[in-house]
């Protein structure tokens, strides 16, 4: 483990077997991000409910190159957490996906959503209950009103919409299609 670890304890006494547990998890974290510098772990105790049990509390600071990483993995969160062991399993878990998440973005790894494609209104049948769009390399597809979220009754002509498309038993067909929010038809 290249990173420094710090364990403290915090109204309950002291555990070689949870500071084990601690240190294990702690070094799992440098096959993820090998620049972690420091590992701060705080494990608490402090409610002393005897006819409920205890509950713990981690939280882990990770110190990383441009800033901190925080996870505080307290009871209210998850009740399961009478047990030391499954809220440090928690903690780390957390802490896993947060160095995981940092290192992506670091890497300019970020995740992008394909953009939904659009289309106009092109045709519309409203007595019949369907219509069709207008791709924008001018592919026309049918879709029925059912087909529409948002109320077949406030298409017309020009509207623009995102679509979903498939294929159907006469071609290509919009199995969903929205009204694209914040334009003029």
């Amino acid at each position: 483990m290249k990173l420094a670890l710090q364990v403290t304890f915090r109204d309950m006494e002291p555990s070689r077997d949870i500071e084990q547990a601690v240190r294990e998890k702690a070094a799992k974290l440098d096959q993820f991000h090998d620049r972690i510098t420091s590992c701060r772990v705080v494990v608490a105790a402090p409610h002393r409910h005897h006819h409920k049990g205890r509950l713990y509390n981690v939280r882990v600071d990770l110190t990383v190159p441009g800033g901190e990483l925080v996870v505080n993995r307290d009871n209210s969160q998850a009740m399961a957490h009478h047990d030391v062991h499954v809220a440090i399993r928690d903690a780390f878990d957390a802490a896993r996906r947060r160095v995981q998440d940092y290192a992506r973005r670091r890497r300019g790894e970020v995740k992008s959503h394909a953009e939904e494609p659009s289309a106009r209104v092109s045709k519309l049948f409203s007595t019949k209950g369907y219509g069709f769009i207008e791709t924008s390399d001018g592919r026309e597809i049918y879709f029925h009103e059912n087909s529409v979220l948002e109320g077949f009754e406030r298409l017309t002509l020009g509207t623009r919409v995102h679509f979903t498309e498939e294929e159907g038993q006469q071609g290509p067909q919009a199995s969903t299609v929205r009204l694209a929010h914040g334009s003029a038809s």
